[in-house]
């Protein structure tokens, strides 16, 4: 295992986000270590379930393809905006800093979260993925 420098955690950071942008949920699963540590920003215990679907604790890299995937089959295509704001590198650990708007398909609420993703890179692939937003805000969004 080798610890990634802040220059190769950037460029690594700098690619999941080029291809984020671009789709294709099992080419971002690629940068993706096959035990990657998840963690959504989704507390099932003040929510009282684990919706929505691509919401949960994940670790092998075929889910990252899921986690990619699920949200664009749940939310109304072409009403989403994401816009990152800044994207912090310390060795293998990286922060980014962003904004995301979705419309729920099965309600027609929208919703908008500031969002915090903390990544780790390792061997030049991401160990780690955690995710802080408002998860309240997308529960209401699919609240029927």
């Amino acid at each position: 295992m080798t610890t990634a420098t802040g220059e190769t955690t950037r460029a690594v950071v700098e690619e999941l986000l080029r291809r984020i942008a671009g789709g294709g949920p099992e080419h971002i699963a690629e940068l993706y270590d096959a035990s990657c540590d998840w963690l959504p920003a989704w507390p099932e215990d003040e929510h009282g379930r684990p919706d929505p679907p691509w919401a949960r604790h994940q670790g092998p890299r075929t889910d990252a393809a899921v986690h990619y995937r699920e949200p664009a089959a749940h939310h109304v295509p072409g009403a989403a905006a994401t816009r990152i704001g800044t994207v912090l590198v310390d060795g293998e650990d990286a922060v980014v800093l962003g904004e995301i708007r979705q419309t729920a398909a099965s309600t027609g609420r929208a919703h908008r979260a500031g969002v915090a993703l903390r990544l780790t890179v390792r061997d030049g692939l991401l160990v780690r993925h955690h995710v802080y937003g408002d998860s309240l805000g997308v529960y209401h969004a699919f609240a029927g």
